[in-house]
């Protein structure tokens, strides 16, 4: 089952994608008691847009071995976390715009959790049951911004850096996923997130100790080697293993 939030003929509706046909929902996809409306439209004359609008994005950083290597960064004890804005996400197709502040802008592929329900001081083997679902993410970054300041909130943070989607995807095998990048058809990124150093269900807990995770709120589990720099005019792709393409353009 696939479900996406998508605009049609100047509305925002909910849906599960079935083949090349959504059936539109009765509500979003992440409260109790939607239903199927009875109408169904085609996949092909919708716009996709970022499947949910979560109060917050919760961004892991340094969570593959080898991406540590190439930043030539070292492993931390803990997780490192940050925070994008919501003002930083964007849906399929969308552009990601290249600001003037930075002169190395980079991709990052990732595999993003969404949450499904609100969760506070859970444990590792209760942060499944919490889970949504999944799509694909690519944590844009200005590379040299990063590196200027020393923290990453600016780096990070720049409207258009979140692109999400297509589509969620539940019930995914989350410790073994293919993901990769590719730039402008070629692959710059190709990992298994079973390299990941801190698994999904540690990252939830570990991040519910600190901040309560709402329904909706992402969770980015973090990048695999590869990053490198887009310039205008080029086609970024995230591509991980049951969930599909994530693609944008950079202006």
């Amino acid at each position: 089952m696939r479900y996406l939030r998508f605009s049609y003929e100047g509305k925002i509706l909910f849906g599960q994608v079935e083949g090349e046909s959504i059936n539109v929902l009765d509500r979003s996809y992440l409260e109790d008691g939607c239903q199927k409306t009875g109408q169904i439209i085609s996949l092909a004359g919708v716009r996709l847009l970022a499947p949910v609008q979560p109060s917050k994005i919760v961004c892991i950083g340094l969570n593959y071995a080898k991406h540590i290597v190439e930043l030539g960064h070292t492993r931390h004890d803990d997780p490192v976390i940050f925070l994008k804005p919501s003002t930083a996400l964007i849906g399929p197709e969308d552009v990601i715009d290249y600001p003037d502040m930075s002169q190395q802008v980079e991709y990052e592929a990732e595999l993003v959790v969404v949450m499904g329900k609100t969760a506070k001081n859970i444990s590792v083997d209760q942060a499944p049951d919490y889970i949504f679902g999944y799509t694909c993410g690519n944590d844009v970054t200005a590379r040299d911004l990063q590196k200027k300041d020393g923290q990453w909130t600016r780096c990070k943070g720049f409207d258009t850096f979140c692109p999400i989607g297509p589509w969620i995807v539940p019930e995914l095998d989350y410790n073994n996923l293919n993901i990769r990048s590719l730039l402008n058809g070629e692959v710059r990124q190709s990992s298994n997130t079973r390299n990941l150093l801190s698994s999904v269900p540690e990252l939830i807990s570990y991040i519910s100790q600190i901040m309560t995770l709402n329904p909706g709120d992402l969770i980015m589990t973090g990048t695999p080697e590869g990053v490198g720099p887009m310039k205008a005019g080029d086609v970024i792709t995230v591509e991980i293993e049951g969930i599909g393409k994530l693609e944008n353009k950079v202006s």
